[in-house]
């Protein structure tokens, strides 16, 4: 099993952070109607999801607390799946491209769901040094 020393370590993060730089991109070609509403909204929740990701790690001393966390991680995942949606329904994106950042939500929402059912591996003070597995 892989053992990490940091949030930036963890694969979902990582995922996360290649998400909302592939929203970022595909927004872009949003009309400028949409730049207050889907654009901002589809952008504030695929980013949401590599920081929740790093602030349930910051909280694993407690258990419940790194499960919140981890929990509104895949919230915004599944918000981003939404407006993924929105944006594909209203043509501003091919059904092709949504079909990619719903499967790579998906996958990222997978990875958050292990780590909530293993939390007692991440969160166990006999793990304090810092180094935890790494999610499945």
């Amino acid at each position: 099993m892989d053992y990490v020393k940091s949030f930036r370590s963890l694969e979902v993060y990582k995922l996360s952070r290649h998400l909302s730089k592939g929203i970022f991109e595909i927004s872009k070609k949003f009309p400028k109607e949409e730049m207050f509403s889907l654009t901002d909204q589809i952008r504030r929740s695929s980013r949401s999801v590599g920081a929740q990701t790093a602030e349930a790690w910051a909280k694993r001393k407690y258990e419940k607390h790194f499960v919140s966390k981890l929990t509104d991680a895949d919230g915004e995942q599944l918000e981003t799946q939404h407006w993924i949606e929105v944006a594909s329904d209203c043509c501003y994106i091919s059904e092709e491209a949504a079909d990619n950042v719903l499967q790579n939500c998906a996958s990222i929402g997978r990875m958050l769901n292990s780590m909530i059912a293993k939390a007692p591996t991440f969160c166990n003070p006999a793990n304090a040094d810092n180094k935890l597995p790494n999610q499945e």
